[in-house]
């Protein structure tokens, strides 16, 4: 009877014990798929009380833009599954991994499943997809799956239970669980289980609960009108029938169509007007940290979002490089390796897929063509691929195929005299060729004695 009620119980009353036993521990208490509130969580029966479990993120902009941030980033990257050669360089393949990540399905777009994939793991912690099989054992398609949950079978093999998706769900049997090298399974960090991944919201949940709890209450007492605009007052004594009659006056003079209209006051009456009090400083200030919390636990540089101080970076492929070594650059590896390990690559550096990060600076033509221009003339890129990368044709007559340097960049064995040692350039060397011999006869001789017997001749000519 004991563990028939331990099942009927709802994980958030069991949550509101603390490591003590038999000791109450305050709310809000964290859940799988939410927070319940510190009033809901000293009711057994609180969801027959009007409660329910406040989802994380709820109707708060800093999460939405963070989830945005990166699910619309990743959707931007376009993948390819790559090949290493043995001379070093590498080759895309067309392979079942690139037309399925190009067209996952017939209902959906590659843009459509990375975009939708993204906001589930980050929103969720885990993101599920079905994957189809021809009969070659070769996937086909993929479906993606709103919600999925782990089993493990008693030799420890691994199925999902999987729903969420109306196409798929009529189209396919899930009524009983899928093996688990069908399913693609994106999860974040593992706390309480290995196959059950958690959201970086969670970090931020009473921050969240905090921010949310004080807005609500500002909602309700600004719908209340409890805080006028202008406060009338005076050192005449009003009975009630006056102040009433002043308060009817002010607002037909003040409110509807007579709105921004001026009121004339009467009986020494004085309107003060109610500035924002340092409680409303401090509200806002409360706001901003929580937004701060927010981005810091989904690693989000608040420069990418418009906000923060001014940014550090000297330009924007800065900024995105910095984005990318750190939490960007961890959620497409994350991707990366899940889809290499459902379609069973060999990994780096023999065989992976990769998003290629530069349709980020599709935008910063400068800084693409600058990099570009400092490649060819390095030796790095030949013309020919500096082109390709800017989708222009090839020169003509294959004359930008070979990668080439500047005429200056010489071995470091020309020294200072920038010529070749004598080791190197005795093989390069011609042999001298043989003097005739006029020049023998002219060797040793100086140029007086060549210039008296020129005149000589002359005059032997001449006379």
């Amino acid at each position: 009877m004991a563990n028939f009620l331990t099942r009927m119980m709802p994980s958030s009353w069991l949550s509101t014990r603390s490591a003590k036993e038999g000791e109450y521990r305050p709310g809000p208490y964290l859940l799988s798929d939410g927070y319940l509130s510190a009033a809901a969580g000293k009711f057994l029966n609180w969801w027959q009380m009007g409660y329910s479990v406040q989802p994380y993120g709820q109707a708060n902009a800093m999460v939405e833009a963070c989830i945005s941030a990166y699910s619309q980033t990743v959707a931007m990257c376009p993948p390819g599954h790559w090949q290493k050669n043995a001379d070093g360089g590498r080759t895309r393949l067309n392979s079942a991994l690139s037309r399925v990540l190009k067209r996952p399905n017939d209902y959906q777009s590659g843009s459509d499943l990375l975009l939708n994939l993204t906001r589930r793991l980050y929103d969720k912690g885990e993101a599920f997809a079905y994957a189809v099989r021809n009969g070659r054992e070769e996937i086909v398609e993929l479906h993606l799956m709103r919600n999925g949950r782990a089993r493990i079978a008693l030799d420890g093999s691994i199925f999902y239970s999987l729903s969420g998706n109306e196409v798929a769900e009529q189209r396919f049997n899930f009524s009983l669980p899928v093996p688990a090298r069908d399913v693609l399974h994106v999860r974040l960090h593992t706390p309480q289980h290995p196959l059950k991944g958690v959201s970086p919201i969670l970090a931020a949940t009473l921050d969240l609960a905090m921010s949310g709890a004080a807005l609500s209450q500002q909602v309700v007492f600004y719908l209340n009108q409890a805080r006028p605009s202008f406060m009338l007052e005076t050192d005449e004594k009003l009975n009630k029938q006056q102040a009433q009659e002043l308060r009817e006056h002010w607002n037909e003079q003040t409110r509807g169509e007579n709105a921004g209209g001026t009121p004339i006051l009467t009986w020494g009456l004085k309107a003060k007007e109610i500035k924002a009090s340092a409680r409303d400083g401090q509200l806002a200030e409360l706001l901003k940290m929580t937004d701060q919390n927010v981005a810091l636990a989904f690693r989000m540089p608040l420069q990418v979002l418009g906000m923060g101080e001014k940014s550090a970076f000297a330009s924007t492929e800065a900024l995105m490089q910095s984005w990318i070594a750190t939490g960007l650059g961890f959620a497409l590896n994350h991707i990366e390796e899940a889809f290499g390990q459902l379609f069973e690559l060999r990994g780096m550096p023999e065989e992976y897929l990769e998003f290629d990060t530069k349709a980020l600076q599709r935008s910063a033509f400068k800084d693409r063509i600058e990099a570009l221009a400092r490649s060819v003339t390095s030796g790095i890129h030949s013309s020919d691929e500096a082109r390709a990368e800017e989708d222009l044709p090839a020169s003509a007559g294959g004359v930008g195929k070979e990668p080439r340097v500047q005429e200056q960049v010489v071995p470091l064995s020309y020294g200072a005299n920038m010529k070749p040692s004598d080791k190197a350039g005795a093989a390069a060397k011609p042999a001298p060729a043989e003097q005739d011999e006029e020049n023998d006869d002219d060797a040793g001789r100086s140029y007086d004695d060549y210039t008296r017997e020129l005149d000589a001749r002359v005059s032997a000519l001449l006379h």
